[in-house]
């Protein structure tokens, strides 16, 4: 498996966005603590991404995100910037970001020029190995009926032009406006898969295979399934918890399909609808469970860990995953510890809970 984050370069005054993303990869890239394949530009100039090499064990995913958070975050500071661990930018400046000058981005830019300069936000996202593609295909299938619980476990995303948008993922609102995004299709096999990807690429509306924005994909570089839909978090910890729980679906799913178990039915309007839902509420209240019923929050997840329970103890995960989730039920969402900064103490509140999710110290 492996784990990719975003995070975002900001003043570290006012939390608005600095384009300095070469600096700050240049620094990093041949720090000590960070190779350069490791830190990598995004589409707008105020964001960078890292990647973990291949982990077996989630120890290694905790290790090397510890890492490259300090390693990036020490970079920006050198540059006089901080990282932002938030999946959407919670003030802007008036005047967009600029693009990375790549052409892929130019062009996105030159078809959509506000979805581009919105796009200041950051998700997670996990890869999991899969034998082949037929079967990556058939854990796709299986495990799009979780794709709602696990975004409403992630969102870090509630504010935007520094108000309340009442939605706990605003990421998702915002990368749902692309042509082909939120959770996928039932896909009949592999060859369904392929005809409807090069169709989508055939019709000229997308540009290539990298802006099939479906929340959950077969990876074009990878031999793995990529997960998609979660916010970037607050803390590292966090996002071992959502990698762990990532791989224990897929292994549940591999599991049922090597043994020709059924899967969940659901049809896509149904889940684009959970989806939507878990986006607005986070596990504020109530979600729709993998079989299109709406149930408590708390309900859902125990079912989760029930599904995915004896993955999670035949890998050694289940302990600290647990504790985790018990840690996240306890403490509320990235989202709502924001909206509780914010409240309790304004945006220097919410800014120094935002600026410490990746400390250069």
């Amino acid at each position: 498996m492996g784990v990719e984050e975003e995070y975002l370069l900001v003043d570290p005054e006012t939390a608005l966005p600095r384009p300095w993303v070469a600096d700050v990869r240049r620094i990093a890239g041949v720090g000590p603590l960070a190779e350069d394949g490791e830190v990598q530009d995004e589409l707008l100039q105020a964001q960078i991404e890292v990647a973990t090499p291949v982990c077996t064990r989630l120890e290694e995913v905790g290790g090397h995100l510890l890492r490259l958070r300090h390693a990036v975050a020490s970079a920006a500071e050198e540059r006089g910037c901080r990282l932002l661990a938030s999946a959407a930018a919670p003030v802007r400046d008036s005047a967009p970001v600029p693009v990375t000058p790549k052409p892929r981005y130019r062009k996105m830019e030159g078809e959509a020029r506000q979805l581009v300069d919105e796009q200041l936000i950051c998700g997670m996202h996990v890869h999991v190995a899969v034998p082949d593609p037929e079967v990556g295909v058939a854990v796709l299938n299986r495990i799009r009926v979780w794709l709602p619980t696990l975004l409403a476990m992630s969102v870090n995303s509630p504010l935007w032009d520094g108000r309340d948008t009442g939605f706990a993922s605003w990421r998702t609102i915002v990368f749902g406006r692309w042509p082909v995004s939120g959770p996928p299709p039932y896909f009949h096999g592999y060859c369904d898969y392929e005809e409807r990807v090069e169709a989508l690429v055939s019709s000229g509306v997308i540009a290539d295979r990298g802006q099939l924005y479906w929340q959950a994909r077969l990876s074009d570089h990878y031999p793995t399934v990529e997960i998609r839909c979660l916010d970037v978090q607050l803390r590292a910890d966090d996002a071992v918890m959502l990698a762990g729980i990532v791989r224990a679906l897929v292994e549940v799913a591999l599991a049922e399909e090597s043994v020709g178990a059924p899967s969940v039915p659901c049809p896509s309007e149904l889940l684009q609808a959970a989806n939507w839902h878990a986006a607005r509420h986070g596990l504020d209240g109530s979600l729709v469970d993998p079989q299109g019923r709406r149930r408590s929050s708390g309900d859902v997840l125990c079912m989760l860990l029930r599904h995915i329970g004896p993955a999670l103890e035949e890998s050694g995960d289940g302990r600290e995953v647990s504790s985790l989730v018990h840690r996240l039920l306890q403490d509320g969402t990235p989202s709502a510890q924001q909206r509780r900064a914010l409240a309790e103490g304004g945006m220097p509140a919410l800014r120094k809970l935002l600026l410490a999710g990746a400390p250069a110290d």
